[in-house]
C-alpha cells in the first residue's frame, strides 16, 4: 500500500537548460545546411540560432548531400537514420553556454 507521501511531486528542473527545454518549451524549429561554408544552423521556436561547422561531427562532414539531408528532428534532437547520428538540443545549449558570451534566452 502506497502512502501519500509516496506521491510524485512536480518540481521546477534544477538545470537552466533543463528548465528551457521542459519547462518553457525550448525547441528546435528547422535545421539548415550549407556545406560550402561548413555550416549547419539550429532555428529555435523563439527565434535564436544556433550555428555549428558540420565538420565538428565526424558523422556527418563525412556524409553525403542525400545523407545530411536526411534527419528527424522531433524539437528537443535531431536523428540522421542513415548515419546513426543522434544530436540533441541540450548538448547545442550546453555548449553555447561553454562557448559563446550571448545568453541564448530571451
Amino acid at each position: 500500500m502506497h502512502s501519500s507521501k509516496d506521491k510524485i511531486v512536480n518540481k521546477r528542473a534544477a538545470d537552466g537548460l533543463d528548465r528551457l527545454i521542459h519547462e518553457d518549451g525550448l525547441r528546435i524549429q528547422q535545421v539548415y545546411f550549407n556545406r560550402e561554408l561548413d555550416l549547419m544552423m539550429v532555428l529555435l521556436n523563439n527565434r535564436k540560432i544556433i550555428k555549428r561547422a558540420i565538420s565538428g561531427f565526424a558523422s556527418l562532414r563525412q556524409a553525403t548531400h542525400q545523407q545530411l539531408t536526411n534527419f528527424e528532428n522531433d524539437g528537443v534532437g535531431i536523428h540522421w537514420p542513415d548515419l546513426d547520428e543522434d544530436l540533441s538540443l541540450r548538448g547545442f545549449l550546453a555548449y553555447e553556454v561553454a562557448h559563446v558570451d550571448q545568453p541564448l534566452s530571451s
